[in-house]
């Protein structure tokens, strides 16, 4: 009974350690994705003027509008497309390099382009901006699924949700640092531009400065490179005690699970059904998150506050307030999502952006017989965003570390990383065309892809909140109708009474 209060006491706590690598790593990484999300948003009409200067100056003609309009949407879908090249990166680079070393060397998909972009103007050259966009998204695909990795990986359970959120508040930070920048009298005007863009190499470059103090993720250390005292003194350094005996052998029981399993590749993955549903619910959360119309909503907020009888002048600062809203809600997420769990939090946010998507479409059929519907739609955007800011946005990588073992782990990240970026490009890409063909009804698609998900969602997603690995195994090992005894032992099946116990 002694020993059971001990460990009570022993829960993990916040150690300093611990929450410099968090913030190291997802200022250094998540900040920005972020950033170069919004970034390219205030200077764009700027950015388009140089692009047919540009044109003009080399071949003494002008750009017809469909070709601007092309290369800008170029410009803006190399970033996700990056994002995805730099997803299918994940599994080499982790697994070679380590998660903080993956982190390190991913830099150089930021410094380089940042430099790039900064010199594009001097340069004269709308290739160096549209080649950096693809390379920030490559940095953008690593980091949005290695920090979440990395960081679940270093947190005790009873942190581990709220870990798992920071990353999505650096981003929503990033996103707001972008639009704060680029306000019209800071860098968004001819001479700060380049500067705007290229702003992204400064957390890359304190990341390179930092990170390498803090310890390497203990899981990795211990499962994959069998280094027992550098995995202990990681934990130990991390917890901020001597006694780290429970958690190693935690650790060990995981990796004695899988080594049943080996390493499995994307390809297995598929082909496992122990891991039937977690790869389901996977997929349905990042499509989910992506296709639920966030960008889209971020797209039109503009046209929205203007409706509503916003200065041109003024539609900037609004923006900001809704990005300093979303971070203000991913603060609390950040609270909440150890107490409220991560079921409850991804049903509240769908079903709020479902509304909101419903509410808004009505509003904006209606906005010119109505006086005061332009308001209900401002209030809808801003219900959308902080629907979105509380389940749908950090929730899903959060679930990925958390649904899958080490060896599965990072084939499952390729493929949400995979399934995030392709539904961003393909919403970037075809949302402008569905706009000008349906207006205010676009809204209802993503209306009804919130509906399906936040179905999915109650019939099929467990509660994980202070479950370890292990257990949350277990609970998809039933819905995988696998049993408890394996003939191929492809992944942790259901553990003697006495193991889970614990």
């Amino acid at each position: 009974m002694m020993e059971k209060e001990e460990q009570e006491k022993k829960k993990g706590k916040l150690t300093l350690v611990l929450a410099l690598a968090t913030l190291i790593a997802a200022f250094g990484s998540s900040f920005q994705y972020g950033y170069n999300v919004a970034a390219v948003n205030s200077p764009s009409e700027l950015m388009q003027q140089f692009y047919n200067d540009t044109y003009n100056d080399r071949t003494q003609d002008t750009l017809d509008s469909f070709s601007l309009t092309l290369m800008w949407s170029v410009t803006v879908s190399m970033f996700p497309f990056g994002g995805f090249i730099g997803s299918l990166l994940v599994g080499p680079l982790v697994n070679k390099m380590g998660r903080k070393g993956a982190l390190l060397f991913n830099n150089i998909f930021s410094i380089v382009p940042a430099i790039l972009m900064g010199c594009s103007k001097i340069a004269r050259s709308y290739e160096l901006i549209i080649a950096s966009r693809l390379m920030v998204g490559i940095c953008a695909g690593l980091s949005s699924n290695v920090v979440p990795m990395y960081l679940g990986e270093l947190a005790p359970k009873n942190l581990r949700g709220a870990l798992g959120v920071v990353p999505q508040l650096f981003i929503t930070i990033g996103i707001l640092v972008a639009q704060l920048f680029g306000f019209r009298n800071v860098l968004a005007n001819e001479e700060g531009w380049p500067i705007l863009l290229g702003l992204t190499g400064v957390p890359a470059a304190l990341q390179l400065l930092l990170l390498p103090f803090f310890p390497e993720s203990p899981r990795y250390l211990l499962i994959q490179k069998k280094d027992e005292s550098a995995a202990e003194k990681a934990l130990q350094r991390l917890r901020g005690w001597k006694d780290v005996n429970l958690e190693m052998e935690e650790i060990q029981k995981e990796d004695e699970a899988e080594k049943a399993a080996g390493f499995v590749s994307v390809w297995k993955l598929f082909k496992m059904q122990s891991l039937r549903w977690q790869l389901i619910s996977v997929i349905v959360l990042m499509a989910g998150q992506q296709l639920s119309g966030v960008n889209a909503i971020y797209y039109y907020a503009d046209k929205i506050y203007l409706s509503a009888g916003v200065e041109r002048n003024n539609v900037q600062y609004v923006t900001a307030g809704t990005g300093a809203v979303n971070v203000f809600m991913t603060i609390v997420t950040i609270f909440v999502v150890e107490l409220w769990g991560r079921r409850l939090l991804l049903l509240l946010g769908f079903s709020t952006c479902l509304t909101a998507c419903i509410v808004l479409t009505v509003a904006l059929a209606l906005q010119d017989t109505i006086s005061w519907m332009p308001y209900v739609s401002i209030v809808c955007v801003i219900a959308y965003v902080i629907g979105h800011a509380v389940g749908p946005s950090p929730i899903p990588a959060l679930l990925i570390t958390e649904i899958f073992l080490q060896s599965s782990r990072p084939a499952a990240f390729m493929v949400g990383g995979s399934v995030h970026w392709l539904s961003n490009f393909t919403v970037g890409l075809i949302f402008p065309f569905i706009q000008v063909g349906l207006g205010a009804y676009s809204f209802i698609i993503f209306a009804v892809i919130c509906l399906l998900t936040t179905i999915y969602i109650f019939m099929v997603i467990p509660e994980t909140k202070g479950r370890s690995f292990i257990e949350i195994n277990q609970i998809f090992a039933k819905k995988n109708k696998v049993s408890d005894i394996y003939p191929e032992k492809e992944e942790l099946s259901d553990l003697p009474p006495a193991i889970s116990q614990e």
